[in-house]
């Protein structure tokens, strides 16, 4: 099997939509947070005080979120695609509220609706 890595069309579309779920993060725009996350059973979100299993769950935790100390700023963010409808999304961050480093990864899978995250993790270092 042979596996094109981070072609560069692909690269450009899922940092397209990794760039849109990083304004709606910060912005707390529910809906295009909502959007962006696969909706399936199998999707998953592990955050930094809660585990959530199933698209369901996520959006009832993003729906009731403070919107409070949103603010970030990415400290490295790597991108890496794997043929054309798989990619991963990994970030060191630091929020403006919090002198701690942050991490997030998100698995983004092609579907038919678009670019969705299918898996995501998100921890603080201590």
């Amino acid at each position: 099997m042979s596996l094109e890595i981070n072609r560069a069309d692909v690269v450009a579309e899922v940092t397209a939509a990794f760039e849109r779920y990083e304004r709606a993060l910060v912005a707390n725009d529910v809906a295009v947070l909502d959007e962006l996350f696969w909706d399936s059973p199998h999707t998953l979100r592990y955050g930094a005080t809660e585990n959530l299993y199933g698209y369901d769950e996520i959006k009832a935790f993003r729906a009731g979120r403070p919107a409070d100390g949103l603010q970030r700023e990415l400290l490295r963010t790597v991108i890496t695609t794997y043929g054309t409808d798989f990619a991963t999304a990994n970030v060191e961050f630091r929020r403006h509220s919090s002198p701690r480093t942050g991490r997030q990864s998100q698995t983004w899978m092609r579907t038919a609706q678009g670019w969705r995250v299918v898996s995501a993790h998100v921890s603080l270092l201590p």
